[in-house]
C-alpha cells in the first residue's frame, strides 16, 4: 500500500513564497524519492474551481482565493482542511496562525502534525490584538495537534510547558550546501566577491537593523555591508532611521527574490551579519552557514544553538563594531569560522537529515492509525466480514 501525507499551511510548491514553502518542497520531493505518494494543497488566486496537477511527482491540489492578506490565508487554511479530511491520511501543517481550524482533523480521527513555527505571537510588529489571536490559535494547534514539531531546543522547551513531552519533536530547518556560484550577479550590483558582508532580514526593530549598520559605520572598515529588504524610507520612520544611519560602505540594493541571484551573494560574501531576536531556528542563518559564510550574529539563544561556538555575537552596536573589528582584517579567524559553519551545517541542517526526521515522525502516527484509526476499523470490518462472522463496530 502506498503512503500518503497530505502537506497543509503552506502557499504550496514550488517554493516562492517564504521559509515554510521551501520546507515543505524539500520535504515533499524527499518523501516522493522514498516512495511516498505526497500532496500538497497550493493556494491560488482569484475565483474557480480547484484545480488538481502533479509537479516533480508532488500532487498538488490548488485552491483559488480572491481575499488578500491574513483573511485570504485563513479563508484557503479552512477550504484546505475541509478537503483534505475527506481522505484517510496523515496530515503535515505549516504554522499554527488558524490553530483553531485543526480541531476538524481531531473530530474526523486524522492525524496531524504541527510545526509550530517559532513563537509568532511575541512579535511586537503585530500588535496586542493581533498577538492575542496568534497566541489563541497556538493553544489550539497545541491542543488538536497529535505531534508538535519545534525546530529549536528553545521553541521546544517552551512548547513542553504547555503539553505532554512525548508529544513536542525537535525538528529543525534545513538548507542546501552551497559549493559554487557565479561571480556575474555579485558584478551585476556592483560588489566585488569576497570585498563585502551580507545581510538578509526585515527591516523590523526585532532584526536589530539599525545596531547592525550603526555598528558597521561607526569607523572605515574597507569592504562593503550590502542589506537586502525592501526599504520605505519615505513612509516607514524605522526605515528612516536605518537609511540615515548607513555610512558610505552600507549598501542598499534592495529587496531580491531571485533564489540563484541570493546563493551566488551568500556564496561570495566576506561574512554574513544576522540581527534577528525572535523565533528559533532561522532559514537564513543556516542558509548563510550552507554557503559557508562566517557569522556575526545578535547573542541571544536561538543564534548561538545554530551557529554554535565558533562564530561572534553582539548585543549592540558598539559589540558589533567591536566584533569587526576583531575578524575583518584576520583572514586565518574567517577561514575557521568558515569551516565551522560548514560542520555545523553538515552537522545538523542538511534536508536530507531534516525531512528523514519528519519520515519518521509521518511514519510513526500512520503506523499507529494503522492499528487504531478509522482505516483500521473499516478494514477489520471487511476482513470479518469475507470470513463470514459479525463485523465489530
Amino acid at each position: 500500500m502506498v503512503r500518503t501525507v497530505r502537506i497543509l499551511g503552506t502557499h504550496g510548491v514550488p517554493a516562492a513564497y517564504g521559509g515554510f514553502e521551501t520546507a515543505a518542497e524539500n520535504i515533499a520531493l524527499f518523501l516522493v524519492d522514498r516512495g511516498w505518494r505526497v500532496v500538497v494543497y497550493c493556494q491560488g488566486t482569484g475565483t474557480g474551481p480547484v484545480v488538481e496537477d502533479t509537479w516533480r511527482g508532488i500532487e498538488r491540489i490548488t485552491i483559488p482565493q480572491h481575499r488578500e492578506g491574513w483573511l485570504g490565508t485563513s479563508a484557503f487554511d479552512l477550504a484546505s482542511i475541509r478537503h483534505a479530511i475527506a481522505f484517510d491520511d496523515v496530515h503535515l501543517t505549516f504554522g499554527y496562525n488558524t490553530g483553531v481550524f485543526n480541531i476538524l482533523q481531531r473530530l474526523k480521527g486524522i492525524p496531524n502534525v504541527i510545526n509550530m513555527d517559532g513563537m509568532e505571537w511575541t512579535r511586537r510588529r503585530w500588535g496586542l490584538a493581533k498577538q492575542g489571536i496568534l497566541l489563541a490559535n497556538e493553544r489550539c494547534a497545541g491542543l488538536f495537534g497529535n505531534q508538535l514539531v519545534a525546530d529549536h531546543p528553545e521553541i521546544e522547551k517552551y512548547l513542553r510547558t504547555f503539553n505532554r513531552a512525548r508529544r513536542v519533536s525537535m525538528i529543525t530547518y534545513g538548507a542546501h550546501a552551497v559549493t559554487d556560484a557565479p561571480t556575474d550577479p555579485v558584478l551585476a550590483l556592483g560588489l566585488e566577491p569576497g570585498r563585502y558582508l551580507t545581510c538578509i532580514c526585515r527591516p523590523i526593530p526585532e532584526n536589530s537593523l539599525l545596531e547592525i549598520v550603526t555598528g558597521y559605520s561607526a569607523k572605515p572598515r574597507g569592504v562593503k555591508l550590502v542589506v537586502l529588504g525592501n526599504f520605505t524610507p519615505e513612509t516607514d520612520d524605522y526605515h528612516r532611521q536605518i537609511v540615515d544611519a548607513a555610512g558610505p560602505e552600507v549598501v542598499f540594493p534592495g529587496a531580491i527574490y531571485e533564489p540563484e541571484v541570493v546563493q551566488a551573494l551568500r556564496f561570495h560574501s566576506l561574512a554574513y551579519v544576522h540581527g534577528h531576536t525572535v523565533g528559533g531556528t532561522n532559514p537564513s542563518l543556516v542558509e548563510a552557514m550552507a554557503a559557508g559564510n562566517p557569522v556575526i550574529a545578535h547573542g541571544n539563544a536561538y543564534n548561538r544553538w545554530v551557529a554554535g561556538p565558533a562564530q561572534r555575537y553582539f548585543t549592540d552596536a558598539r559589540s558589533l563594531s567591536d566584533q569587526l573589528d576583531a575578524i575583518l582584517q584576520k583572514p586565518d579567524v574567517l577561514h575557521q569560522m568558515h569551516d565551522a559553519a560548514r560542520a555545523r551545517h553538515a552537522e545538523e541542517f542538511t534536508w536530507e537529515f531534516v525531512a528523514g526526521q519528519y519520515e519518521a515522525v509521518i511514519a510513526r502516527l500512520q503506523a499507529k492509525r494503522g492499528t487504531t484509526g478509522r482505516a483500521a476499523r473499516r478494514s477489520a470490518r471487511q476482513t470479518s466480514a469475507a470470513r463470514g462472522g459479525t463485523a465489530p463496530k
